[in-house]
């Protein structure tokens, strides 16, 4: 059987899950490009280019990073800021997974059940997934490779993300901040952001403002 290529979309209404194609998860120090397993710092360095590349580059944190549930996840947190503050890159979180009809926000949350609409309404070229539970990951990655032509990446703490256009496994702290080292470094190789300008909260809780946040 030929290697499915994971891809940006739109593909499908319903575009297969890569796993089901064949395709398999990254052994620790790996990660993979389109479904094809390279070394992890390969995979870092396309992810930093990638982003670079983006007009419209965001992070999409998910609650195993956006809430204090113990000092590992804030540390991620930390790491994560520094991150976008690096490129600079969009933030936009994936508080939590419960559908929400009849519609969103989409310039302030992501959600798994519609990602699209959020991928849509940004005009979102290039994303990454962190802190985002496995299945509700996939989930996400499936609807935005067939609706979209977004290119998704995760990184994720346990074995991968076959979904994704890129992934690499076990983040942790310092892998976090491995990949702001690779943006930094092809910055300062003269790798120019192609982003677009950006305010990086457009919505400030009234709670926030009453404090002078």
């Amino acid at each position: 059987m030929d290697l499915y290529k994971v891809s940006p979309g739109p593909e499908s209404f319903l575009p297969p899950a890569a796993a089901k194609m064949g395709n398999v998860l990254p052994d620790p120090g790996q990660g993979h490009i389109g479904g094809t397993i390279v070394p992890e710092e390969e995979a870092m360095e396309m992810a930093a280019r990638k982003f670079l590349e983006g007009k419209v580059p965001t992070i999409f944190p998910g609650p195993l990073v956006l809430w204090h549930w113990n000092e590992k996840a804030a540390k991620k947190a930390k790491a994560i800021r520094a991150l976008a503050d690096a490129g600079p890159f969009r933030l936009i979180p994936m508080a939590d997974y419960r559908p929400k009809y009849p519609k969103i926000n989409p310039e302030v949350e992501i959600n798994p059940n519609h990602p699209n609409l959020t991928i849509w309404h940004n005009e979102i070229d290039v994303c990454i997934f962190v802190g985002v539970h496995c299945h509700q990951a996939n989930l996400s990655l499936k609807i935005i490779r067939g609706g979209t032509d977004c290119y998704t990446m995760a990184m994720c703490a346990q074995a991968g993300h076959e979904d994704a256009c890129l992934s690499f496994r076990d983040a942790t702290v310092e892998k976090i901040e491995r990949l702001t080292w690779w943006v930094n470094k092809l910055k300062a190789e003269g790798v120019k952001s192609q982003a677009k300008e950006f305010t990086q909260f457009k919505h400030i809780p009234k709670w926030r403002e009453a404090e002078g946040n």
